[in-house]
């Protein structure tokens, strides 16, 4: 709800003070997050917003996937499943990683490596797949989403130009 209300306040200001290059830029860092979370802090830091402003955004994408994803997860893995993939009993390497991860660590370990490896949709649907409980996979997709994204946003607002100098010199 306080999500909510903090949107409503900064959509008002902008609309408000006819900053339509703003409202872009907040529109596009919070729909990109949706989908992969890196894609957050680097608009918000080539668009010239606070860290914390971009923060917030990406963390409230994430989680706009998370919570459509757990709540609706299940039914549209299972439409999904039915209509286009057949059956497989094989594990593929990649899927046993994800079984050992999710054996060993559970929910924590999938939303741990959601927000920098993996992509919120993704996470959401491997920790639903493994019929993780919906109350502990939004929290701990919040706590990892807030953690990463905070590590992310700063090291791309306080280290951008000299990343960028660094990857412009080696390729």
């Amino acid at each position: 709800m306080l999500v909510i209300v903090y949107q409503i306040i900064i959509w008002s200001y902008l609309i408000n003070n006819n900053h339509l290059e703003e409202i872009l830029s907040i529109l596009s860092i919070y729909l990109f997050s949706m989908v992969k979370i890196i894609l957050g802090p680097t608009i918000g830091y080539a668009a010239g917003l606070s860290p914390l402003l971009t923060i917030f955004l990406t963390v409230s994408g994430m989680m706009t996937t998370v919570l459509i994803l757990t709540f609706i997860g299940e039914k549209l893995r299972n439409r999904i499943i039915k209509k286009y993939f057949k059956p497989k009993r094989v594990f593929s390497p990649r899927s046993r990683r994800f079984v050992k991860v999710w054996r060993n660590y559970g929910e924590m370990g999938i939303s741990f490596l959601t927000p920098f490896l993996l992509s919120p949709p993704v996470g959401s649907i491997i920790t639903m797949a493994f019929g993780g409980s919906r109350r502990k996979t939004i929290g701990y997709m919040l706590l990892w989403g807030v953690v990463w994204t905070t590590i992310i946003t700063y090291t791309m607002y306080y280290a951008g130009d000299e990343l960028r100098e660094f990857i412009e010199a080696k390729f």
